[in-house]
């Protein structure tokens, strides 16, 4: 079977036109930007060779206009569309992709992460360079993975408010809570 794979222009921290899952598998992938006519671009290779599915990653990074276009990609040629991509950034606001696809999605999976103290993990903090979090500035910096940590609602808010997450990791530690 014949699959798609979209990846984000703007993310090359795996290099340009290629999506890398973090067991190490590895796919070449067409590139979009927020200029890109996704529908036209598979409706095209869909004439010259049926596609099957198409796989977007990075989805949050998509535009309403491309969220709608990969909907006439399910609709009209019929084709299954899967997205992956993050929800909320680090100031606990959507990607506009995201919202859209909250919107027009036919189905929703999560893939569950899980804070440091077990509980599911909602939200992303941004991490300066010395450990310290916090929630405003640009919503897309690409790279730098380890500035990022997933966490529940709970430790997210009380990390901001603290202005570390270490401490508030060596009181849920503390207390017997992890």
């Amino acid at each position: 079977m014949r699959t798609l794979v979209y990846t984000a222009e703007i993310d090359d921290r795996f290099g340009a036109g290629k999506v890398s899952s973090r067991i190490g598998l590895s796919s070449p992938a067409r590139l979009y930007n927020q200029h890109t006519a996704l529908y036209s671009d598979i409706a095209a290779m869909h004439a010259q060779e049926a596609i099957h599915c198409v796989l977007v990653d990075e989805s949050q990074f998509l535009t309403r206009q491309q969220v709608y276009d990969l909907s006439e990609v399910v609709d009209e040629l019929d084709i299954p569309v899967l997205c992956y991509g993050l929800r909320t950034d680090f100031r606990g606001e959507l990607f506009t992709g995201s919202q859209y696809l909250l919107a027009l999605s036919d189905k929703l999976v999560e893939l569950k992460t899980v804070c440091f103290c077990g509980r599911k993990a909602g939200m992303v903090l941004r991490l300066d360079q010395a450990g310290r979090p916090y929630n405003e500035g640009e919503q897309v910096v690409i790279g730098g993975n380890e500035r990022y940590v997933s966490v529940c609602r709970k430790h997210y808010k009380e990390a901001l408010i603290e202005g570390s997450l270490t401490i508030v990791q060596q009181r849920v530690r503390g207390s017997g809570a992890v």
